[in-house]
């Protein structure tokens, strides 16, 4: 069974910055695309970041230029820098995998971690 654990939430002042970090742990041969969504009080889930195993990344406009994803394929990490933060940034924040590929030949698809607390206060 597979499972995403995020870490690095927290509370920090407009401005500032945060790293969250997510990890895959189980029987793994290969993941797709890795993630980050968020999802504010009272709104819908919302995409954050993505990247494939590629590289290849995709960010929402509201983060372009304050946020960077990167991964480490070896590992099964994801990494979510996020600079310059500003008080809408907060949200439960939900690392993603899809397209994951276990030893055995398991496939699944839409995990998802159990969320990390940012709260970006002004």
């Amino acid at each position: 069974q597979v499972q995403l654990v995020e870490s690095g939430g927290g509370l920090v002042q407009a401005g500032g910055s945060l790293r969250l970090s997510c990890a895959a742990s189980g029987r793994i041969s290969s993941i797709n695309a890795m993630g980050w969504y968020r999802q504010a009080p009272g709104k819908l889930r919302e995409l954050v970041a993505t990247i494939t195993s590629g590289g290849s990344t995709n960010y929402a406009d509201f983060v372009k230029g304050r946020f960077t994803i990167s991964r480490d394929n070896a590992k099964n990490t994801v990494d979510l820098q996020m600079n310059s933060l500003k008080p809408e940034d907060t949200a439960v924040y939900y690392c993603n995998a899809d397209g994951v590929l276990q030893y055995g030949g398991t496939y699944s698809s839409g995990l998802w971690g159990q969320g990390t607390q940012v709260t970006v206060s002004s």
